[in-house]
């Protein structure tokens, strides 16, 4: 017995386009008729024709019908393939902030070091400076006491000695003239 089925009714059970449909007609891979102005496939042989198989008109209608879909497998795959670069990507540029991140931790700690040491070596040196600064003005006022108790010791003796001085030197100058 044989089943004919309705050109869009066709298209529906085997979900292939019309034109698909059409151009199996055309090689003679579906048995239709026309009635009344509209085509019938037979639905028991046509399905046999759709469903894949070892002879080349099957494999021509495969194509056919494969063609959209090989078309969409690329291009999911193509995407696919995509967001793994991306992924990969930002994987990478994470761990290359990651790394920067650390280098920049390691550098502040480092200089938070050298500030410590320095300051800490700021402040010794100060503290000899202020203890250098005390002692020269001990030495300054020691200096000034023993110079002050040698001009009083001494004073009065070096006054009376250029006072000898001058009265030999007159004496001397009265006896060139005389």
């Amino acid at each position: 017995m044989q089943t004919y089925l309705e050109l869009d009714e066709f298209c529906k059970l085997v979900h292939l386009n019309e034109d698909v449909v059409k151009g199996m007609m055309a090689n003679g891979a579906l048995n239709f008729k026309e009635e009344e102005g509209k085509i019938y496939i037979e639905a028991n042989q046509g399905t046999f024709s759709v469903v894949p198989s070892n002879s080349s008109k099957s494999a021509m209608v495969n194509s056919m019908t494969l063609a959209g879909e090989s078309f969409v497998e690329k291009t999911i795959g193509t995407i696919l393939n995509l967001h793994e670069k991306v992924l990969d990507a930002k994987d990478e540029t994470l761990e290359t902030l990651k790394n920067e991140n650390k280098f920049l931790k390691d550098a502040l700690y480092s200089m938070q070091e050298i500030y410590d040491e320095d300051r800490k070596t700021i402040e010794t040196l100060n503290a000899e400076l202020k203890h250098a600064r005390e002692e020269a003005e001990f030495l300054k006022r020691k200096y000034k006491l023993m110079w002050n108790k040698t001009i009083q010791m001494y004073g009065g003796t070096n006054s009376n000695e250029k006072s000898n001085e001058e009265q030999t030197e007159q004496n001397n100058e009265d006896n060139k003239e005389g």
